[in-house]
């Protein structure tokens, strides 16, 4: 059996807009894909100019097109953007074929359109996820290493690296949080964008580490901008942020008849970390400052204690030399580590579940990694991670018992203890000294060590 198709039903019913038009690009025919793609109507578009569906700031590829059909020349298959009738973009293929005669004289074409919108936008997506780092919108370290190897063979007169590295990034994150570690690489970022060039390469090529390339670069102009980004910085540091920004910077330049960009690579960044080495001291105790800051600021820290704490556990310190500093550094940092412990366990007034307690008990390590990272605080680090450890071996992390325990810990569990009740708190009433006193001979040998307890006691008579 034959079936007759009408062409003109097909061309009517097709999913893909057709479009007849002169060769001077009027449009005499519009099916309905065409009303549905552009937003015209077909009494709209009949007799106006193929241009409209071009957007204003791009050639008429169109009317090119239209030349070379007249020429008789082969025209491929391509990927364009047009432009409907409320001005929205859309992306579409585009196959424009002549139309003859019975002749075979060509008397106008046909163009078809196919909204290929979704999936351009899905590639193009591809293609930017490809290239770039998620978190700050800077290039990866993926497309970096691209850009380094295409220069490797270039002929280019120089190239110029710098390499940053955001300093105390790993105890932020491990203190207040990943989403705060987040917002200071975003605001490093931030700095980096607003002093270089469109051309320059920016690219973040490790969790805290980014690398821009530029073009013709000597080391004074590498120096010059990097006494601007530390303008920079230390405006955006006046600003109050809850993590002041703080980094470090290596460069190198390279001739392009000699040193490889591998080795242009390793330079910079070993000029980085001497750098990094060089300020290590500085810039992690400012750190630990900040964080004890943020603990205050949460109201954690109640006014005084940490003077009261400090003249108590001196009353019981056996020692006048350096160790009696350390056991004063002790008394004001041996709860640091709960800077990372959240508000809702941190302040509940109620009896904490096993889950929160848990949790609060992190409060121990975190402080500890926060002491190993900074010169000054090392030496109470193994303190501040045992001071919430038990006589009798019930308490936390380790579980350690008696004269297992140091000293300097046993010392400031009773002094805490002390001040705690005979301080008021938002959940109780201080208790009095006496109350205080029964209370710590009650746990003797239990929390505490008996022998300093009543040794504690005589002092505060």
């Amino acid at each position: 059996m034959e079936f007759y198709f009408d062409l003109a039903s097909i061309v009517e019913f097709s999913e893909d807009a057709i479009i007849g038009m002169t060769l001077d690009g009027i449009i005499c025919s519009w099916n309905a894909a065409a009303e549905r793609l552009y937003a015209y109507s077909t009494e709209e578009a009949k007799g106006f100019s193929i241009s409209r569906l071009i957007p204003f700031n791009q050639p008429d590829e169109i009317t090119a097109n239209l030349g070379k059909i007249k020429r008789e020349e082969r025209l491929p298959h391509y990927k364009t953007v047009h432009m409907r009738k409320d001005r929205a973009l859309i992306y579409v293929s585009v196959t424009l074929s002549p139309i003859k005669n019975k002749k075979g004289e060509i008397i106008g074409a046909s163009m078809i359109a196919r909204d290929i919108s979704e999936g351009q936008k899905t590639e193009v997506a591809l293609e930017y996820f490809t290239r770039h780092d998620l978190l700050t919108g800077l290039y990866n370290r993926v497309y970096f290493e691209e850009v380094m190897c295409r220069l490797e063979s270039s002929q280019k007169n120089s190239v110029g690296l710098i390499i940053c590295d955001v300093n105390g990034l790993k105890i932020v994150n491990d203190t207040l949080g990943h989403s705060i570690g987040d917002h200071l690489l975003k605001s490093a970022a931030g700095i980096l964008k607003k002093c270089f060039r469109k051309e320059d390469v920016v690219a973040r090529v490790g969790g805290d580490e980014f690398a821009i390339m530029l073009l013709n670069a000597s080391a004074s102009v590498l120096e010059a901008i990097c006494r601007r980004i530390r303008e920079c910085i230390e405006a955006y540091n006046k600003t109050g942020p809850q993590v002041p920004l703080n980094m470090c910077f290596g460069t190198a330049v390279k001739d392009m008849t000699s040193t490889s960009i591998k080795d242009l690579f390793t330079e910079a960044d070993n000029n980085m970390r001497r750098e990094k080495l060089h300020c290590k001291s500085s810039s992690s105790s400012g750190i630990v400052k900040i964080l004890m800051k943020a603990l205050e600021a949460r109201d954690f820290i109640t006014e005084g204690h940490v003077d009261r704490l400090q003249e108590l556990v001196l009353k019981m310190s056996p020692y006048s030399d350096s160790r009696a500093k350390d056991l004063q550094l002790f008394a004001q940092f041996h709860d640091i580590g709960k800077v990372g412990i959240p508000d809702r366990i941190l302040f509940k007034s109620g009896p904490l579940t096993p889950e929160e307690a848990l949790e609060m008990q992190k409060h121990c390590e975190i402080g500890f990694r926060i002491a190993m990272s900074s010169p000054d605080l090392a030496p109470i680090a193994d303190w501040i991670l045992k001071h919430h450890e038990w006589w009798n071996g019930k308490g936390y992390p380790l579980g350690l018992k008696g004269e297992d325990i140091p000293v300097e810990c046993r010392i400031l569990a009773i002094a805490d203890a002390y001040d705690a009740m005979t301080n008021d708190r938002p959940y109780r009433k201080a208790l009095s000294h006496l109350e205080a006193v029964e209370e710590l001979k009650r746990y003797a040998g239990i929390q505490f060590d008996p022998h300093l307890v009543f040794k504690f006691l005589k002092p505060i008579r």
